[in-house]
């Protein structure tokens, strides 16, 4: 992850980045729409089967450490934690908000692409002001499932280095 950091130059050319670009957006409008909803459950049908996700610090990432806050293997673990946040929610009511930033998309081969894409997650607690939860980057690996992209492996890598203590959400 340490080398994923860094900046690298996209391998494919701008027109390409740019197709792809639109159907990753296209992606990331439903995929935000349904967690800043609250609709959880559908959390895992963004993924693929051997799936992972990742939520770590920056300075974890950069140490090549394994450690995350959050981190699923495998859609199994995905859906059960989009059932545990649905379920046992043990904290405050708040309204979340995806804002996302431009995506780069730094390679396509096959079936699979790699991007990054710049995120704030917002929030609102029902009886508070809105505050920024997290910011930082995600680093995506999809592939195609049809006529579809699925999440392969995205990590999140916040720079947010005071946590609330309700990161239990999904970014």
């Amino acid at each position: 992850m340490k080398e994923r950091l860094a900046y690298t130059r996209s391998t494919i050319s701008p027109r390409r980045a740019a197709d792809l670009r639109a159907e990753i957006d296209a992606f990331h409008v439903e995929y935000c729409a349904a967690l800043d909803a609250n609709d959880i459950e559908r959390w895992p049908e963004f993924f693929s089967k051997d799936a992972s996700y990742r939520i770590t610090s920056r300075q974890n990432a950069l140490l090549g450490m394994p450690v995350g806050l959050i981190y699923c293997e495998g859609l199994d673990m995905i859906t059960d934690r989009a059932l545990a946040v649905a379920h046992s929610q043990m904290f405050a009511p708040r309204h979340i908000l995806h804002v996302l930033g431009i995506t780069r998309v730094l390679e396509e081969t096959g079936d699979t692409i790699s991007a990054q894409t710049p995120f704030i997650l917002m929030q609102t607690l029902v009886e508070g002001p809105s505050t920024v939860h997290l910011a930082g980057i995600y680093h995506d690996r999809f592939v195609r499932d049809g006529e579809r992209l699925l999440i392969a492996s995205r990590e999140v890598v916040h720079d947010t280095e005071i946590l609330d203590t309700a990161l239990a959400y999904p970014a």
